[in-house]
């Protein structure tokens, strides 16, 4: 691959991405009304069953926990198999235990610990269809569409899972408990029909005689070996530990610090989602008119300056309006870090090295969200907003003029 130029020609033909990414984008579309439902629902299902908050808080580690168990193990399993039969088998198997789970809830026979087991076994699930699904997409469309393919996969996760599809689900809860459940399965059974029509090009195996745990080795020492993916990858894991020690309080802070009621808070989500669906409609111009780096750049910009606003207003007005821009750059961001690492790794290793940026993210995740919590209680509740900002600073001025060499690792 040429190196990417600082700014690309505007003058660039219509993408058509093929036939088959248009099948695995309507997998997507699909699959993400469905996990929509649940997100919602779950919660809901959850609270029917139990009020003791270490068991509520059990549901949301069923998320993290999987990712951090699995991650690399997906992506050795996506990098051995077919990626495309490997979307389809656990599309069904989630369909099948979506299935039980309405039975049991039909049959009044449903407990939290079955609904704790589900949920793990659903998350399990989704770690290795998401370290398949992922990897499928360099296969299907050309290196220089890589960015406006992804986008489109972004803007169908936000569209579906974050905005339409959730509000759906508490409606369909509130008629009839397993409904919403229902859904989701018969959403898996046809995103299974979908992808199984995707057409991907023959590709060749890791480490021919060898097994699971040393090919997950080996994904996880080229990426110590790789400097500019390594960074790209401690950078994840860092500011993710920023993200998750501010936003495991936004609850609280929209209440004690903006007033806001639970409607309120609401809106504060949903204007980070808002910004992506913005972010990610305007994604190809960026791209044109951008350098890679630059886009990185200013995001980590936006994000920083996110932390200091919500440290300093008292507004509910700028703290939305700032949510919004901070949602642009999220998922801009998301997409050209992911463009990046789809371009400089291998394909015989992208599912591996996919699954430790993966357990990067959550990670850092699992690191910030106490950290956050721990900080409001002993200072306040800005204490975490400040900790982000400063954090982010000093992450920003250290990794600045890296990202030139990190957006060219693919180079050829």
């Amino acid at each position: 691959m040429r190196p990417v130029p600082a700014r690309i020609a505007e003058t660039v033909a219509p993408r058509r991405l093929g036939r088959s990414f248009r099948w695995l984008l309507a997998a997507t579309i699909i699959n993400n009304a469905g996990d929509g439902v649940i997100i919602s629902a779950g919660p809901l299902l959850v609270a029917s069953q139990t009020h003791d908050p270490f068991l509520v808080s059990m549901a949301l580690m069923s998320e993290y926990l999987p990712v951090l168990l699995f991650g690399v193990l997906g992506g050795a399993a996506a990098d051995r198999f077919n990626r495309r039969r490997m979307v389809v088998a656990v599309n069904v198997g989630r369909a099948i235990v979506l299935g039980a789970l309405v039975v049991v809830i039909a049959t009044g026979a449903v407990s939290i610990a079955i609904v704790l087991a589900v949920l793990f076994v659903l998350g399990t699930a989704e770690t290795f269809a998401d370290s398949a699904s992922s990897t499928l997409i360099p296969g299907l469309v050309a290196r220089q569409d890589l960015g406006i393919a992804n986008a489109r996969m972004q803007g169908a996760f936000l569209l579906t899972n974050q905005l339409l599809t959730p509000p759906i689900g508490a409606f369909l809860f509130a008629i009839g408990m397993a409904l919403p459940f229902a859904t989701n399965a018969a959403c898996f059974a046809l995103g299974a029909v979908l992808v199984s029509r995707v057409v991907t090009g023959p590709r060749g195996r890791p480490g021919e005689g060898s097994g699971l745990r040393a090919e997950m080795v080996e994904g996880i020492r080229w990426l110590m070996a790789h400097p500019p993916m390594r960074t790209l990858a401690v950078t994840i894991f860092t500011f993710n530990i920023t993200y998750g020690a501010a936003w495991s309080v936004l609850v609280l802070y929209a209440g004690e610090r903006l007033r806001m009621d639970e409607v309120g808070f609401g809106l504060l989500t949903t204007a980070v989602a808002i910004g992506g669906v913005l972010g990610i409609s305007f994604y190809g111009r960026l791209e044109r008119r951008f350098s890679l780096a630059d886009i990185m750049r200013v995001g980590l910009v936006i994000e920083t300056c996110t932390h200091l606003v919500l440290a300093l207003t008292t507004s509910p007005g700028i703290a939305f309006a700032m949510l919004v821009v901070f949602g642009a750059h999220a998922f801009v961001w998301g997409t050209t870090s992911t463009v990046v690492r789809q371009r400089a790794v291998p394909d015989e290793l992208l599912g591996r090295v996919t699954g430790v940026y993966r357990v990067a993210i959550v990670g850092g995740l699992v690191v910030g969200t106490p950290l956050g919590g721990l900080l409001a209680r002993s200072y306040g509740i800005t204490a975490p907003f400040w900790f982000g900002f400063i954090g982010s600073a000093l992450l920003v001025a250290i990794l600045w003029r890296q990202f030139e060499l990190i957006v060219h690792a693919g180079a050829d």
